[in-house]
């Protein structure tokens, strides 16, 4: 009987998961417009690469997190999503190296995790450390090695 509770809870979970992995590349897709460009990294990590003007920036990243936290529906169930939004511009960091970019995003990312809104990198988070392009400290990294 537990087995099969715990089989059944598993599916619903999974059920729900991919409910919002598919809403949120939904959403994200819909944000980003026809010039910008979404991918998957990770289980639930997705990148956007996208061109926002410098006055509209805190705008459309205000706007990105209130699309990411909607309820999501899973077969007729309501599901609480909870986002968190790093980004990063070329004219703040000045370069316009991706990995330097996405490294930096996620450096901010994790400085604003559960506050509820995005964080815009600053130049002190282009100088944090990576191991294979990841963040140095962030969760999986511990094991692939010392910061390059």
């Amino acid at each position: 009987m537990t087995d099969h509770t715990r089989s059944s809870n598993s599916r619903i979970a999974d059920a729900a998961g991919d409910a919002v992995l598919t809403a949120t590349a939904k959403r994200l897709t819909a944000w980003a417009g026809s010039l910008g460009v979404v991918d998957k990294l990770g289980e639930d990590e997705f990148a956007v690469v996208v061109r926002i003007g410098r006055s509209r920036r805190q705008v459309r990243l205000a706007q990105l997190v209130r699309m990411l936290a909607e309820p999501v529906n899973a077969d007729g169930e309501s599901v609480n999503v909870a986002a968190s939004v790093g980004a990063a511009s070329p004219d703040i960091l000045g370069t316009t190296d991706l990995s330097l970019l996405q490294r930096a995003a996620d450096a901010a990312l994790y400085d604003g995790k559960h506050f509820g809104h995005a964080v815009l990198a600053a130049v002190r988070h282009k100088a944090v450390p990576s191991i294979n392009g990841r963040r140095a400290g962030r969760p999986g990294t511990h094991s692939l090695g010392r910061a390059a």
